[in-house]
């Protein structure tokens, strides 16, 4: 658990930092592109949404007029001026406003919830395509956090922001041009203070975005926090740490609010600026407005017309601020999807034809001159010069202490890394002229630690071979000794194993594995000290089950119990990234000075002592 405490702020300090607004939008405007199938219901919507705003824009003009009507007056040579008649044309014109609000609201969430959907299904799509090292890097919560927070927040931009903006922006400017027209004077008056607003905006929205991607950040690590804690719950309880974990999680939760809360300091801020110049714009219009009134230079209705446009406005400018930080925290988040969505990714399709194998595999092995170094450590070599064959249906064992890249052979052999010298061969021939599929189709692997999902023990070994009959999972299970077990549970083959398998024991989460193993049906088998942490009676059934599932196929067993592969066709022994000696069970005791029979005498010992 102790070595996930610092990665997210490492993770932080790792994330790019755009320094130009232009590099930010450009990158954001990847985003937009989903809209890009939609564009002719956007079309409809935009339509529907001038319709809406500018039938709004009518009212003030109407009210304005009904009240001229009132005192006799005719404000507009084009209405008649009667006030019944121009309530009947202004109840008129809200229906139509209503009826267009009702397909432009439908429209813009239908817009955005398909766009948002397809932006979900490529951003797992990749996650799914990257390589094992980009996982090795991060946190499953961290992860889960951009599928689910920062999506959250560009769905509300996409669902509700955009078209909002849009529409104020309409009101704003129309609104704008009808001030002007209705008294020039007032207008100049309230246009005074847009600069003021225009600096302002630029200045706060920069600290609001860079704080709101803070946030981000500080909440995906909480999320990673609840995820280790919950993975490792039996640890926790095990070593009485549940406070230090609330602890844990409860510093990282104040930093989240301190954030939030500095945010809101700076969007409240400018909030209130915004509130002051505007609605003090308002009042001093009011009173300039009933002086010119009071010398006849303007009717009560063209006040009250202008009033009501001000309002409009001042509304429409005051709203901006909130949905411009909006766009400003969506922008954040669409700059996390963008770096998943930018990574590259494995050269694996996605797609069923995946699963259909173009080249097959007999089952040959070869590791010619292999060196690795992993990514993220790339001064420190762990395989140095690794050689050694394995003939089709051949059983070798791969033993060493620990730490010295048995199971990076088996991580090579899936394809999971890259070599950085040498050749990895598959039937004589490299690894570059097979498909990840083909390889991948045919190389199975049985871990220690058994990773089983939370569905019924059915979609467990179904995994092995999706489309398996009832028949084919039923023998699977049989040849792997879990059929037995399995109709002991009430629901039998639909008991619930729980999240990684939790209710079931090791054994029979190996033996499951196993079974898995066998509807898969690989040339090459990978055993990862498959029977390490079991019990005696538990390793015999288990052992059993492996060795129907070796039979009539390449394995490569990676080896703590040397007992478990004394009948191997090969030993392979890995010291210090090379192999230091090779041969039978027999032919390594012989050597009085090599690793293999100091490993194995130690072992032996332990045995008796334990006896």
């Amino acid at each position: 658990m102790a070595r996930g405490f610092n990665s997210g702020n490492k993770q932080e300090e790792d994330l790019p930092k755009p320094k130009l607004n232009k590099e930010l939008l450009l990158r954001a405007s990847k985003i937009m592109t989903y809209l890009r199938p939609y564009r002719v219901k956007f079309g409809m919507g935009m339509l529907f949404l001038a319709l809406s705003s500018l039938s709004m824009l009518t009212f003030p003009a109407l009210l304005g007029a009904m009240i001229d009507a009132a005192q006799g007056k005719q404000t507009y040579s084009w209405l008649t001026p009667e006030v019944y008649y121009i309530g009947g044309v202004a109840f008129v014109i809200l229906s139509f406003t209503s009826i267009v609000s009702f397909f432009r609201i439908r429209i813009f969430v239908e817009i955005g919830e398909r766009a948002l959907a397809k932006i979900r299904k490529d951003t797992y799509h990749k996650l799914i395509s990257l390589p094992i090292e980009f996982f090795a890097n991060r946190r499953v919560g961290e992860l889960n956090s951009r599928l689910s927070a920062d999506l959250s927040q560009i769905q509300d931009t996409l669902t509700t922001t955009l078209a909002e903006i849009l529409r104020q922006l309409i009101s704003l400017c129309f609104g704008v041009f009808l001030l002007v027209w209705v008294s020039p004077k007032l207008a100049l008056m309230n246009l005074c203070i847009l600069p003021v607003i225009v600096v302002a905006a630029i200045v706060f929205g920069k600290f609001i975005r860079e704080l709101s991607r803070q946030a981000q950040d500080k909440m995906a690590e909480s999320n990673s926090i609840v995820q280790e804690t919950l993975l490792g719950i039996s640890n926790v309880k095990a070593f009485v740490n549940e406070y230090f974990e609330f602890n844990r999680y409860s510093n990282q939760m104040d930093s989240v609010v301190k954030l939030a809360v500095k945010g809101a300091t700076f969007r409240g801020a400018f909030a209130s600026f915004i509130i002051f110049c505007i609605f003090g714009a308002v009042i001093a219009v009011i009173w300039y407005g009933a002086a010119l009134v009071s010398i006849h230079e303007i009717s009560v209705g063209d006040l009250t017309t202008y009033i009501l446009y001000s309002m409009f406005v001042a509304g429409s400018m005051g709203s901006l601020p909130e949905l411009y930080s909006n766009i400003q925290r969506s922008l954040g988040a669409s700059e996390r999807i963008l770096e998943i969505l930018d990574e590259p990714q494995e050269d694996i399709k996605v797609e069923p034809s995946c699963k259909d194998i173009r080249k097959k595999i007999s089952g040959d092995l070869s590791f010619n001159h292999v060196a690795f170094a992993y990514p993220s450590r790339p001064d420190i070599e762990i395989l140095k010069d690794i050689n050694f064959t394995a003939n089709a249906g051949d059983k070798i064992a791969i033993v060493g202490p620990s730490g010295t890249g048995k199971s990076t052979i088996a991580s090579l052999i899936l394809q999971f890394y890259t070599n950085n010298k040498g050749e990895v061969l598959y039937d004589g021939k490299p690894a570059s002229d097979f498909d990840l599929c083909d390889i991948r189709n045919q190389v199975a692997i049985v871990p220690q630690d058994v990773l089983l999902f939370g569905g019924t023990i059915r979609e467990n070994i179904a995994y092995g071979k999706l489309d398996a009959t009832e028949t084919e999972i039923t023998e699977a299970a049989q040849r792997a000794n879990a059929h037995q077990f399995i109709l002991g549970f009430p629901e039998g083959y639909d008991t619930i194993v729980g999240e990684r398998g939790v209710k079931l024991s090791g054994g029979q989460r190996q033996r499951i594995a196993i079974a898995r193993a066998l509807l898969k049906d690989p040339a090459i088998l990978i055993l990862d000290e498959a029977t390490s942490s079991l019990d005696s009676e538990s390793e015999r059934q288990v052992q059993d089950a492996l060795e129907e599932l070796m039979r009539g196929r390449t394995s490569v067993i990676i080896a703590h119990r040397l007992s478990t592969i004394v009948d191997a066709d090969k030993i392979i022994v890995v010291e210090n990234g090379v192999v230091s000696e090779s041969g039978t069970h027999f032919e390594l005791l012989q050597k009085e000075t090599g690793l293999y029979r100091h490993l194995y005498t130690l072992q032996s010992k332990q045995q008796k002592v334990d006896m």
